[in-house]
């Protein structure tokens, strides 16, 4: 029994795709239920590089005989499908399946953003479109093709955005290393926020501005704008002495009069 037939039949019985490391789990734990049987142990030890190698001669061999199905990698895993001139025949036997609503073309233009220039944070998108993206980032969060994938390591620590694996499956992509070429889009500048600056690791500023015991207890130096001020002050009370004056005087030629 060869490799390729025993993949053929795993891959024609699942409902989803699957990837090499995961049929690789399926000849281990079928080598552990059946200790006894040789051609089960012949195939428990294969690798996970011997499983691509094969899938790779499988969908090869389909292609050079012809044949109304095919085999496809996308997002890194392996189903078999139905050639596309097929579609009529079989949409008349299984029915119109419910697909999911379009994306508009602000998603649209979100989304390639991401899968370009990812990881990248909200700020560096709006910067990019040059309008806000709130509402189109949570549709494509909702959708799940977009996800968070850690902090960026400046000050604030926004979250990163990358596409998921629904995304590949969407555009039926092998893998992110399949998107069309776009160096225009990646040569595009965004500008980050500086880097935290941190001189010790328990703090998330930097120390150097903040004030030592020495100059906290130093006595202040009194400034020529300190002096000023001090002056000016002196004329007011001088001044309010002299309003007191004129109120006594005043009140003195009152009882003169009397």
């Amino acid at each position: 029994m060869e490799l390729k037939a025993i993949l053929e039949a795993l891959l024609f019985s699942s409902q989803k795709p699957v990837n090499a490391k995961d049929l690789r789990q399926v000849f281990l734990a079928t080598g552990d239920l059946l200790a006894e049987d040789e051609q089960v142990q012949e195939f428990k030890a294969v690798k996970v590089n011997e499983i691509t190698k094969a899938l790779e001669e499988l969908a090869a061999d389909y292609e050079q005989q012809n044949r109304s199905f095919r085999l496809i990698q996308i997002a890194g895993a392996w189903q078999l499908a139905a050639q596309p001139e097929f579609a009529p025949w079989i949409r008349t036997l299984v029915g119109e399946k419910q697909r999911p609503a379009r994306l508009s073309a602000p998603a649209l233009e979100t989304l390639a953003i991401i899968a370009y220039r990812q990881p990248i944070t909200r700020n560096e998108i709006e910067q990019i479109r040059g309008v806000s993206v709130d509402g189109t980032m949570q549709k494509l969060l909702e959708r799940d093709l977009i996800e968070q994938c850690g902090k960026a390591e400046v000050i604030g620590r926004p979250s990163l955005y990358g596409t998921t694996d629904v995304f590949l499956e969407y555009l039926g992509l092998p893998s992110l290393k399949d998107l069309p070429d776009a160096e225009e889009l990646q040569r595009i500048p965004v500008t980050r926020p500086e880097s935290l600056s941190t001189t010790s690791p328990d703090l998330a500023t930097d120390s150097s501005e903040q004030l030592t015991l020495d100059e906290i207890a130093a006595p202040k130096e009194n400034t020529a704008a300190d002096l000023v001020t001090e002056d000016e002050e002196d004329e007011e009370f001088e001044d309010d002495g002299d309003d007191f004056d004129d109120f006594d005087d005043d009140e003195d030629e009152e009882e003169d009069g009397r």
